[in-house]
């Protein structure tokens, strides 16, 4: 896909005939092609390949480059314009839409606190109990070496970003500690780049999907977002780059190692283009690499900016966290950056957040000292989770479709149907909450098909959550909301697939 014309977060995007036709599937045997067309373009559009607010090509157009008449391609346009998924002004053309009622959606605001349902929401493990109070113990006996001090450390404790620095240079990326900036998590990190980089109105790339809550903040802070699709397939690099070019964004923010939520690892060779791209443009890019190390049946990734060149390395800022590796509850992220950078965003933190907890930095320092223990145990018990919760999908839910996903903490799930949101309200009475696809979108409504679902929890519990999914899809009035795709069964990638793309 291919997104030509003004520079514009909006309306001046277009998507050329030729480019809508390398989308779409093949439509020769389909009857009536009118509809078959309609709904590939409806799901298109709901997959996040084509984003809203896109104009579509000319009728006439579209007709030459799928050898199709006029009056077919008129009838899809009107059918898409009939059902919401497509808008057109007279003398202006037809734009990408999503209908009316088709709103972004959160389980979270339809529970109460005492809600004791298994949930699938956040995609963050536990720690044990006997980790825990080992780290604890060691950290309070270091505290003892803090007590007569202030306690305010705004960049982090000096072992802390030592440790941090070095698992950097470890992994390829030479790396001061003056370097790192401890922060409360890698959403503050997110947000002080954003405080610190942008101002109300800068446009942002991200990805479609992404990760809800950095959506948020990008939204909060009046930021206007520009979207380029990742599939389970990954990234278009074309079409990023076009977008850079074209859109100029201040700041683009990216998940290549696990995507979350697809779960796709960017190649090598397409970060060394971004990265020049980014370059070219003048683009601040803010690399999340929070999932890094839930690397399941590959090599950990390198550093993102350990592939750029002296010259492309200033503007490459990488966030990470102990919250998907060792325990949320820390509250230990970090930022990677220029010692200027670094000093910058330390002297804003201070107006927002005096500095973290000692305490907590104390015990992450006792974490990471461990890691050579602590991580390969928490790699073999996420990977059995993993198997648990695809065992579960192929043996309940055989018609749901996701990738074998290669690292992180979850699966990107096809329902073969806009039902997401439906069904996510209905799981509740059956004991599971989860977010609908819709929620990590940037465009409210899109990925209706799709669930996040983590593998986090024990395997008993995936099991059986799968099983509640699968009593509240078959109870009662059936959920499709639209006609569905065909389905086919969730799958491991074979020796062949994984060949061209690793078990992805």
């Amino acid at each position: 896909m291919r997104y030509n014309g003004a520079p514009s977060h909006t309306e001046g995007r277009f998507l050329a005939a030729p480019q809508l036709a390398q989308l779409l599937p093949d439509l020769s045997t389909s009857r009536p092609v009118y509809r078959h067309l309609a709904d590939a373009i409806r799901m298109l559009v709901l997959d996040g390949r084509i984003v809203l607010h896109v104009k579509l090509p000319a009728e006439r157009e579209l007709a030459v480059s799928l050898n199709l008449s006029r009056a077919t391609v008129t009838a899809a346009y009107d059918l898409l314009r009939e059902s919401g998924y497509a808008r057109s002004r007279r003398g202006s053309g037809t734009w990408t839409a999503l209908p009316d009622g088709n709103r972004r959606a959160s389980v979270s605001r339809w529970l109460t606190p005492e809600n004791a349902a298994i949930d699938l929401t956040i995609a963050a493990p536990g720690l044990s109990l006997d980790v825990m109070r080992e780290a604890l113990t060691r950290g309070s006996i270091l505290l003892a070496e803090h007590a007569g001090t202030s306690g305010y450390h705004p960049f982090g404790l000096r072992e802390l970003r030592s440790l941090v620095a070095d698992r950097y240079t470890r992994r390829g990326l030479p790396t001061r500690p003056e370097q790192i900036l401890i922060t409360s998590g890698a959403q503050q990190a997110l947000m002080l780049l954003i405080g610190a980089l942008c101002r109300p109105g800068d446009r942002v790339m991200v990805e479609n999907p992404s990760y809800p809550n950095a959506l948020e903040g990008i939204r909060r802070a009046r930021l206007r977002t520009v979207p380029v699709p990742v599939t389970d397939d990954g990234w278009d690099g074309e079409v990023m780059q076009a977008t850079l070019r074209q859109v100029v964004p201040r700041m683009a923010y990216l998940i290549p190692d696990f995507h979350n939520p697809v779960g796709c690892l960017m190649p090598v060779d397409q970060r060394s283009r971004l990265l020049r791209a980014t370059r070219a443009s003048g683009t601040w890019l803010a690399v999340d690499e929070t999932f890094t190390d839930m690397a399941l049946d590959v090599p950990t990734p390198s550093p993102f900016a350990s592939h750029a060149s002296p010259q492309e390395a200033d503007h490459v800022i990488s966030i990470g966290s102990m919250s998907k590796s060792h325990w949320g509850g820390l509250r230990i992220g970090w930022l990677r950056a220029t010692p200027q950078l670094i000093e910058e965003l330390g002297r804003l933190r201070v107006t927002v957040d005096m500095a973290g907890s000692v305490l907590d930095q104390l015990v992450a320092v006792t974490l990471l000292e461990h890691d050579d223990v602590l991580l390969p145990a928490r790699i073999s018990e996420i990977r059995q989770q993993r198997s648990a919760l695809m065992t579960a999908l192929a043996a309940h839910l055989p018609q749901w479709s996701t990738r074998w996903p290669s690292g992180g903490l979850s699966a990107w799930v096809d329902l073969g149907e806009p039902i997401a949101t439906a069904l996510a309200q209905r799981a509740l009475s059956h004991g599971v909450r989860i977010e609908s696809g819709t929620r990590f979108g940037p465009d409210p409504g899109t990925f209706e098909h799709r669930l996040r679902i983590p593998y986090t929890l024990p395997a008993v519990q995936l099991d059986e959550a799968v099983r509640r999914l699968a009593a509240a899809l078959h109870e009662g009035t059936p959920l499709a909301m639209a006609t569905a795709r065909p389905h086919w069964s969730a799958r491991k990638p074979g020796p062949a697939a994984a060949g061209t793309k690793p078990a992805q």
